[in-house]
């Protein structure tokens, strides 16, 4: 028996924030620089929430940017871009993309190894 949901996913819908969720991409009290890892967090915690919603084209775009900002900024072989592999991994495979995402998967797992 597993505990009941809550939150923004409950009962298998995404219920809207008022303003969409885009102040998690820049809009917090407090500032980072563009290439700072919280970015990166924030622009992959927003597609995720849009490949929820099946908004797969807004999604696409975040999660790479996101993936560009913890490469350059974590290192290559850092826990937080395998994660982001496997989110964009994820997208491909929704949108029929197996060849785009089994690199991605990959890549995940090549990391995931190392960090064993």
């Amino acid at each position: 028996m597993g505990y009941p949901q809550r939150g923004i996913f409950s009962e298998g819908t995404v219920r809207p924030c008022s303003s969409g969720g885009k102040e998690s991409a820049g809009g917090s009290r407090k500032k980072s620089r563009p290439g700072h890892p919280d970015v990166a967090t924030s622009l992959n915690n927003l597609a995720s929430l849009y490949k929820a919603q099946d908004k797969y084209a807004q999604a696409e775009p975040l999660f790479k940017r996101a993936l560009a900002i913890f490469e350059k900024s974590l290192g290559p072989d850092h826990p937080d871009v395998a994660n982001c592999l496997t989110n964009l991994a994820l997208l491909y495979r929704a949108t029929q993309r197996g060849k785009d995402a089994a690199e991605f998967e990959q890549r995940a797992a090549a990391i995931s190894t190392t960090e064993l």
